[in-house]
């Protein structure tokens, strides 16, 4: 079971509101928030967005966005059926070396505080920094210490 990234195009913006709708949702009600498709399209042509593929199969994607303080995980979302075989484990170690190759300082992310992928994303080291609302604010500190 082999793992590839693809940068996703905007051919690919259906399957990924699609597939982040069918995922998040249930946290949206919780929650009670709205989820609008417009704000994901938005959101989604001002990033970086990269395709989860396993054996030529669209399994999931994630987007990053970046400024000088840290590289940022906006969405990560795998399939259902397609969770609990390391996917996300292996993406999330992609993006720590995207970050370590691109020199920044950190990578951050925020999830919903009663999301079971925030079990993941602190046994990859990321730290939670604070809460808003209902996220957590995540981080794994990059910097490389002084001596």
């Amino acid at each position: 079971m082999t793992f590839q990234l693809r940068q996703a195009t905007s051919e690919n913006l259906t399957f990924s509101r699609n597939l982040t709708c069918q995922n998040m949702l249930r946290y949206y009600i919780q929650h009670d928030l709205l989820w609008q498709d417009e704000a994901f399209d938005i959101a989604w042509s001002g990033r970086e967005n990269w395709l989860i593929l396993r054996d030529d199969v669209k399994i999931g994607f994630f987007s990053l966005s970046r400024d000088a303080r840290a590289l940022y995980i906006r969405e990560l979302q795998v399939a259902e059926a397609f969770r609990g075989q390391g996917a996300g484990s292996w993406t999330i170690d992609q993006v720590i070396e995207i970050t370590r190759k691109e020199r920044r300082p950190a990578l951050r992310l925020t999830v919903f505080e009663n999301n079971p992928a925030k079990n993941l994303y602190q046994r990859k080291g990321l730290q939670v920094q604070g809460k808003d609302e209902c996220f957590l604010r995540m981080q794994l500190d990059l910097r490389t210490p002084v001596l």
